[in-house]
């Protein structure tokens, strides 16, 4: 009979993990909703009446359900920028920058040349994009393997300085005469761009960002080369004891990242905005860093968490019409999710420890001691010195 079968703690072992995996992140999400009905509670409004139409706004009917799907595509990708290199052993938070500099080498392309009608132009510019989001965290990996600068620093900080180049060219080099009011870039080739899933209000750019998730878990834990880059986030030494290419890896992992919120900022190019201008720093990549952190850097979860908050997203207009509140009140909700599953982090590994706790028997008391009798005292060997010192007195 096997070890495992028999130990009294095997079960509450394998659901303590469970738990840890899905149970607290359901749980961070339900207190943010709690918190963000008590908020609105605070306004005046009623945090029931909130509830249903951020469930209504969300996943209601149809038209809400493709306006969800919409805003979820971006999503996934920008979290793929978090939950790969994570898996490398880094925290990357540039997603933002990698996909602002992918809306800009999306538009970027038709400056130097004409691409060609159809889908091989579109490839063409979403592929402009990814590779400069790939480009831009991969510098990041070089950085940390090269220079031992801390990733996540980096990354934010490069960010900015993205963010900075991209204002540069769509308000200098780039920008369209006509653009007056608001700043762009020539728009795409209408035969460039990305249309719509027939029958629905639903642009390709989902199926691209459900592709790049399904891609992205068969890479890691489905490959080789997959597990080399997890064995490098799990024990780097380790790794390059056992030869492994750490730094090849590592930045391999941060250009799957950052090409991931490349293409995400080339698909709001190419589908949504048809120019690069000041609408793609919508934070879409911050978000992207929540995504990541609900979905525990998975890339399979990934897909369904990127839905739930593309629907929280979705749901803000319909929360303005109905009950006057902000569009942007759901990012408190956002808010308040993201610092919960921060708090989360703090029982991670500890609910395995409290369960056995719990389940153990309690310790039996040691035996109390018998008392001593005049005989047994001085017939011991300790006693009997003394005896002996006053007989020869």
């Amino acid at each position: 009979m096997s070890t495992a079968s028999t130990s009294p703690n095997a079960g509450p072992t394998a659901w303590g993990s469970a738990l840890e995996s899905i149970g607290l992140p359901l749980l961070a999400l339900a207190g943010a909703v709690l918190l963000f009905g008590f908020f609105v509670w605070l306004g005046g409004t009623s945090p029931v009446e909130t509830w249903v139409l951020l469930f209504k706004g969300a996943f209601g009917d149809v038209f809400s359900w493709q306006n969800t799907l919409q805003r979820a595509a971006p999503l996934m990708l920008t979290a793929l920028c978090v939950a790969v290199p994570q898996r490398a052993g880094l925290m990357v938070i540039g997603g933002e920058g990698a996909l602002v500099l992918g809306g800009l080498g999306c538009a970027a392309l038709p400056y130097l040349f004409t691409p060609p009608a159809g889908l091989a132009g579109t490839v063409m510019v979403l592929a402009a994009g990814a590779l400069s989001g790939a480009a831009w965290i991969a510098l990041v990996g070089v950085l940390r393997q090269y220079r031992g600068v801390n990733e996540t620093i980096s990354s934010l900080l490069m960010g900015y300085l993205a963010i900075g180049l991209f204002k540069h060219f769509v308000e200098g080099p780039m920008r369209d005469p006509a653009s007056l009011n608001k700043p762009s870039t020539l728009p795409l080739p209408e035969s460039n761009l990305l249309g719509m899933m027939p029958g629905y209000e639903v642009h390709w750019g989902l199926v691209w960002g459900v592709l790049a998730c399904v891609l992205a878990g068969v890479w890691l834990y489905g490959t080789t080369h997959g597990f080399s880059t997890r064995v490098v986030g799990g024990n780097a030494r380790a790794a390059r004891l056992v030869g492994l290419p750490v730094p090849a890896l590592v930045i391999t992992a941060c250009a799957v990242g950052g090409g991931s919120a490349g293409l995400a900022g080339a698909i709001e190019v190419a589908a949504v905005h048809t120019t690069a201008n000041a609408s793609l720093m919508a934070g879409l990549g911050y978000t992207g860093i929540l995504v990541s952190f609900v979905a525990r850097h998975n890339p399979f979860a990934v897909i369904p968490v990127a839905i739930l908050f593309g629907g929280f997203g979705a749901a803000g207009s319909l929360l303005q019409r109905r009950l006057d509140l902000p569009d942007a009140s759901v990012l408190v909700l956002q808010g308040f999710a993201f610092v919960l599953i921060l708090a989360s982090e703090a029982l991670r590994g500890r609910l395995g420890e409290l369960w056995r706790g719990r389940s153990a028997p309690a310790p039996s008391p040691p035996p109390a001691a018998s008392p001593a009798s005049p005989s047994s005292t001085s017939n011991s060997p300790a006693a009997t010195p003394v005896v002996a010192q006053q007989e020869a007195a």
